[in-house]
């Protein structure tokens, strides 16, 4: 395995500091899983990792020339938007190959046209077929049924073998342990 990250007493937030000192190393091909309560700043540090956030002290040290992809739980409007899921794919570089066979078969839909859980997963499947060293995924399962899941994950442990690492935050413990190589919990802040 290769070093693709290394991060030291990061301490990340937006106007003000979020979370408690991180750290954490990543090889490619490995998957690593934050869970922990809501509060703690497991979204923030994602943001912070792909230069969304700020970051008040600490080290990130990233391999020379990483590439990263972030998905986040922000749903963008779609209502009018005269986009199909084939369009989307075509902008973000992705291909179908691979989709599941309830979504390829929808892709010439607008997006606007498919259920949340479908427009959720094909958002996600752009993601994670960009040309990334490194892919960031908040909530990934929010929205998706049992197939959907299932797919993910083993779409997951695909890219990992391919060499791509990840960081995924979830509260679904299920899919944590079944695609995480490791989890970290990160705990509840010290009230003042």
């Amino acid at each position: 395995m290769s070093f693709l990250l290394h991060i030291e007493q990061l301490v990340a937030g937006w106007q003000q500091p979020a979370t408690q000192p991180f750290d954490l190393s990543l090889s490619a091909g490995e998957i690593v899983g934050l869970t922990g309560p809501n509060g703690v700043g497991k979204s923030t540090l994602l943001a912070a990792l792909a230069g969304r956030a700020s970051v008040f002290s600490g080290r990130v040290e990233q391999r020379p020339g990483l590439r990263l992809a972030l998905q986040t739980q922000e749903i963008p409007p779609l209502d009018g938007l005269p986009l199909s899921g084939r369009e989307l794919l075509a902008l973000t570089g992705a291909t179908a190959d691979g989709l599941p066979p309830w979504l390829a078969e929808r892709l010439d839909l607008r997006l606007d046209r498919l259920s949340g859980g479908q427009r959720h997963y094909l958002a996600l499947w752009a993601i994670l077929q960009a040309p990334a060293d490194l892919v960031l995924l908040d909530e990934p399962t929010n929205n998706l049924d049992a197939a959907g899941v299932a797919h993910l994950t083993a779409h997951l442990r695909d890219r990992a073998k391919a060499g791509a690492g990840m960081i995924v935050v979830s509260h679904d413990a299920a899919f944590v342990e079944g695609v995480c190589d490791r989890v970290l919990l990160l705990g509840a802040r010290d009230a003042k």
